[in-house]
């Protein structure tokens, strides 16, 4: 009767529990390589984007940003998918006026945070600001301080605030553990991929803001892959736009690119890899990608533009009928 009235204390269930059983990761002989996603598209063809604005009403301007994933044949027999799709948020701090004690500055400040959240890969991110993600967020800051008019906004400060909720990933999760023919597997290739989402999400929130800037800037990715069934070197290494390093077993060289479509300039570039003598091919296939994601973008803020003025002049729709009906109508 004491040891029921205890609280203090978690009884075992009163009938007997078996141990779990788990199911085997690898059914058969092959079956797990038969699950490695394969690039089905083309090498200049792009991964649809989706791309929303407005989606933090606390914040100044906001954007959202999604790559969804590829799908395999088999990859409906297992729970894992087979990639990773990209997924990302930016909201806008600003622009506000700096404090009292902050020199005077001419220009607008700009600050950008890129923060991956702790569920966004497979292995699970700290809640400090790591090395990768701070170099992330100098990277944005380059390639959005030449877009921005900042002289407009003098001692006032606008941060960007980028979260990662899913990124891509370096290589396939079944090589976990395993190196590639070229020992690359796990070197950083998925960063370039979240560079250019960035880059693409961030320029929305800041034209929702409605803060001035001199063009949009959209990000692209280009990759030089190698080809294991090619017969010969020189075919072997292949020239691919919006790469997904999960679908390649081996990349050899990658470029990321902030791109002004309409003043023809680049921002911001980062190339990794063995890139050889094609580095201008390289970089030409990183604006070809950008380009792609500038007609996403101007797309969807010209829907926003047109549902805000939408709104506007509903709202004053209703305002002019109410204040006609509360006028009141003079007789001599």
């Amino acid at each position: 009767m004491a040891a029921a009235s205890d609280r203090r204390r978690i009884n075992a269930p009163s009938s007997g529990t078996s141990a779990p059983v788990f199911a085997r990761t690898v059914k058969e002989p092959g079956y797990l390589q038969s699950l490695r996603p394969a690039r089905t598209r083309r090498p200049n063809e792009l991964r649809k984007t989706f791309l929303q604005t407005g989606i933090v009403p606390s914040a100044s301007g906001s954007a959202y940003l999604e790559i969804p994933t590829t799908s395999t044949p088999n990859s409906k027999s297992t729970l894992i998918p087979p990639t990773s799709s990209l997924k990302i948020t930016a909201s806008i701090q600003g622009p506000k006026p700096l404090p009292r004690s902050a020199p005077f500055s001419p220009s607008l400040l700009l600050t950008t945070t890129v923060k991956f959240a702790p569920f966004a890969t497979r292995h699970r991110r700290g809640y400090i600001r790591d090395a990768a993600e701070r170099d992330l967020g100098v990277h944005l800051e380059t390639a959005l301080r030449g877009v921005i008019i900042g002289e407009r906004w003098p001692k006032s400060g606008v941060e960007v605030v980028i979260t990662v909720l899913e990124g891509d990933e370096d290589g396939w999760w079944g090589d976990a553990g395993q190196e590639s023919a070229s020992g690359m597997n796990g070197g950083g290739w998925a960063l370039l991929n979240v560079l250019a989402g960035c880059i693409t999400v961030a320029s929305a929130a800041i034209v929702d803001a409605g803060i001035d800037v001199v063009d949009v800037v959209s990000g692209g990715v280009a990759a030089i892959v190698r080809d294991p069934t090619a017969r010969n070197e020189t075919e072997r290494k292949v020239r691919i736009l919006d790469p997904s390093p999960a679908e390649h077993q081996e990349i050899v060289a990658a470029c990321v690119v902030g791109y002004l479509a309409s003043r023809d300039e680049i921002t911001e570039i980062w190339m990794k890899g063995d890139v050889g003598a094609d580095s201008d091919g390289l970089i030409e296939g990183a604006t070809y990608a950008a380009v792609g994601s500038v007609g996403v973008l101007k797309d969807v803020l010209l829907e926003a533009v047109e549902a805000k003025f939408k709104n506007q002049a509903a709202t004053t729709s209703k305002e002019g009928t109410k204040r006609k009906q509360q006028d009141v109508k003079m007789t001599g």
